[in-house]
Parts: C-alpha cells; structure tokens; sequence
C-alpha cells in the first residue's frame, strides 16, 4: 500500500459539513409545526436529528483515521452481524412496526434500522470479493453468481419486513460495483430480464405496490389516497418559484404532507429556499460525487476502489430515488434523502461512510 497522506480530501470534508448544517436547519423548519402539535416541543425532531449528527461526525473522523483494509479483514464478521440482525428484526417482540414494516430494533429510548447497516455490510464484503475475484467476474458460474448470490439473499430476508426502498438502493449499488468490476454486458442483459420479472411479481404480490405505481402514473386518480403524497410534495415544489416563499414559511408543513422532516424534506426546502435552494443542494451531491469517484479512481488498490465505488454508488442511487419520488418522477418509496433527511440509523451510516472514503483518500494518488 502507498504511504498515507497527511491530510484527507478537505473539499469532500467540507461538501459533507455543509449538506449536514443545510439538513439541520431543514428538519427543524420541517418538523417544528408537527413536533410541536404531537410533542409540545417544535424542536424534538431537531434536537434528537442535532445528537445523531453529533454522533455521525465523530464517527466519521474516528473512521477517516482507520485503515480502510480494516474493512477487508472485518468484512465477513460484519456481514454475518448484520445477517443475524436482518433476522431478529423479524420476530415479534423484538422487531419494532413503523409505517407497516418491521424494520427496527429498540435501543433504549432511540431505535437501529438493520438493512441500513446492511448496505454498507455488502459494500464492504463485495468489495473484498471482487478485489480477490476480478478476473473470474466475466464468468457467470465463477464470478458473477456467486457475488451476486449473497445479494439478493440479503434483498430477499429485507423484503420479509417488507422494505423495498432500502433493498433497492442495496442492489443497484451492488450492480454498479459488479459492472465496474468487468462483468459482461450480456449476463446483465439476462439478469435483467429476470429483474423485472421478480419486480413485477413483487408489485403483484402486495395491493399497496400496485397502488404505489398506479399513484405513480397518476395520482390524481385516488388524490386523498395513494396519490395524496405526491401530489402533496408537488404543491410544496410548485409554489417555491425561483427564489421559494422563505426559510420557515412552507404551508404543507401544516399536516398537508405527511411527516416532512423525513422522505419528502427535499419537497419543504424546495417550497421555502425555490429553485436556487434546490439546485445548491444538487450541486452539493454532484460535487461529492465527483470527489467520491475521484477518491476511487485514485485508490492504490483494488479494494480501495471497489470499496470507494461502493459509498459513492450508494450515495448517489440514494440521492437520485429519493428526488426523483419526491418530483414525481418515480413510485414512492421509503428512502432518505443523505445528510439531509431525519432518521438516526441513516444518517449515522452515511457519515460513517463518508469516514471510510475520507481514509481512501488519505492514500489516493489524484
């Protein structure tokens, strides 16, 4: 391995930082009327979503400070914990139901979402396989299947909660690290096939999927059902204009748009900072991006890379899901908006790998 440098990659330190202090603000203007309606406390969402940022950030530079082939020696223990954990969220008295799935354990006064943890757990142990297995990944029996296996085992024990949004970002990022590995344009053509069946048997199998898609498609077809939230986020977006109607002063906070301080925050920022507000935060995510691939580019090593490709992957088919549902350009689904949204687990886990990409880059060569 190539000597580390002194110093990590400042700029993404800073991009992070700043999508962190522009999603603190955002969740107390977002939750402030509801938190005070259900809590007597507007900034109950704030002040818990202010700890677990406190908490993410030391993680992140206690991390950004540990050897990331840490990650390779570890990789397998981590996913068998976070395997374990996937199945004990599933049993009665254990599993805690939110939203009709059984996606989190109680931790005292605060709650740990496992299929978050297992996203980074596949990240850690694809990257480890494919660093050892590169040049078998063209093969579908020795390289392809077997990485791909373990995945969609994964997926599969996720979807029992039921949790499709946290699934799909966990597969898609594990595509994208598998294609850049080398495998071969045809045995994903066949996969994908495939894909869509199971997709659409998936959607069959649940009334509540079809209503999503059908919502999707229209959702002024049942507009105080299935189509109420998205129709909902695009009266939030519409009215903000360029400029947007002012920090504080969103109207479908006010119980129109369901808990805003989570899945649709990007909605409420888009209703009070307009068009430049939205369009900063997407320059933000495109400029992590950028030092994201950059860092993997850069990695002395396979594993580095693959492991950097995988955070990076993540983040962005995160990002992309969660705009494109709240701008009605995709099926809602329950995925956060990175750094931004309210949620511990989530956001513990992408500051934890930005901490990991940050260490990559103590070493990169760019």
């Amino acid at each position: 391995m190539s000597t580390k440098k002194s110093t990590p990659d400042i700029v993404l330190i800073i991009i992070t930082l700043s999508l962190l202090a522009i999603g603190l603000i955002m969740v107390y203007s977002a939750s402030a009327v509801w938190a005070n309606y259900k809590f007597d406390d507007s900034f109950f969402f704030a002040k818990r979503q202010l700890l677990f940022a406190g908490v993410g950030v030391l993680a992140m530079f206690f991390i950004m400070n540990v050897d990331y082939w840490t990650w390779r020696t570890w990789a397998k223990v981590i996913i068998i914990i976070c395997f374990v954990l996937l199945v004990l969220v599933l049993i009665p008295g254990v599993g805690m139901v939110r939203n009709g799935s059984r996606s989190w354990i109680g931790v005292g006064a605060f709650s740990v979402q496992p299929s978050e943890f297992m996203k980074f757990a596949m990240i850690t142990f694809l990257a480890k396989y494919l660093s050892e297995n590169q040049k078998k990944i063209t093969s579908f029996k020795q390289g392809l299947f077997p990485s791909l296996s373990i995945v969609f085992i994964a997926f599969g024990i996720i979807m029992l909660q039921p949790d499709l949004g946290t699934g799909t970002v966990m597969v898609g990022t594990c595509i994208v690290m598998i294609y850049v590995a080398g495998a071969r344009i045809s045995h994903f053509a066949w996969l994908g096939l495939l894909g869509v069946a199971g997709f659409v048997g998936l959607i069959l199998s649940a009334p509540y999927r079809i209503k999503r898609i059908t919502s999707f498609l229209n959702p002024w077809e049942d507009p105080l059902g299935s189509g109420f939230q998205i129709i909902q986020s695009l009266y939030a977006i519409g009215p903000g204009g360029l400029f947007g109607l002012g920090l504080g002063q969103s109207r479908q906070k006010f119980f129109y748009l369901p808990e805003p301080q989570t899945d649709f925050i990007f909605a409420i920022l888009a209703e009070e900072l307009g068009f430049i507000g939205g369009s900063l935060v997407i320059l933000l995510f495109s400029l992590l991006l950028w030092r994201g691939v950059r860092i993997a580019l850069g990695a002395p090593d396979l594993y580095g890379s693959f492991l950097g490709i995988g955070i990076i992957g993540m983040i962005a088919i995160q990002v992309c899901i969660n705009i494109g549902v709240v701008t009605g350009l995709m099926p809602v689904t329950g995925i956060t908006l990175p750094f931004l949204s309210y949620g511990g687990s989530s956001l513990t886990l992408m500051l934890m790998a930005v901490g990991v990409l940050l260490n990559i880059s103590r070493y990169a060569r760019y």
